[in-house]
């Protein structure tokens, strides 16, 4: 899998801080840890679905097998994770957490893209804000 890019563009007809146009555009190669190589691992995209308002592992440092044992915090990984959800009313989101500290909230169709840096104890959580069901859709990309 060599040449994996991620792109992301965010565009605005009126900026509401400046009231001008926005427009950024970025992109990057997913590469192995400090060198030019291309990312050769993916998890593949997988979906979860929950009916849980407690704190949920999604990717467990605790196993010996699969992503948990390829990936570590001196190798390169990346994480996408979407909420399937379309409830868009601001009372259905998803709290994603990394060693139970939270690290961004997601709410219906929203998404994330993130470095991870595996080690002991760095599992990736996630705690929906209610218990009706929630669909996650996840990938991991690493070295």
């Amino acid at each position: 899998m060599a040449n994996v890019k991620a792109t992301i563009t965010l565009d605005s007809t009126t900026d509401p801080i400046t009231d001008n146009a926005l427009s950024i555009s970025n992109m990057a190669e997913l590469r192995t840890a400090g060198t030019t190589t291309g990312i050769t691992e993916t998890t593949g995209l997988a979906r979860v679905k929950t009916s849980s308002g407690s704190n949920t592992i999604l990717l467990d440092f605790g196993l010996t097998s699969g992503v948990a044992a390829d990936v570590t915090a001196d190798k390169s990984a990346k994480v996408y994770i979407k909420n399937c959800n379309d409830r868009g009313d601001g009372t259905k989101y998803v709290d994603i957490l990394i060693k139970t500290r939270e690290i961004g909230r997601l709410y219906g169709k929203d998404w994330m893209f993130f470095p991870w840096s595996g080690g002991s104890g760095e599992d990736v959580e996630y705690t929906a804000s209610d218990t009706t069901e929630t669909t996650l859709e996840y990938c991991v990309f690493y070295e």
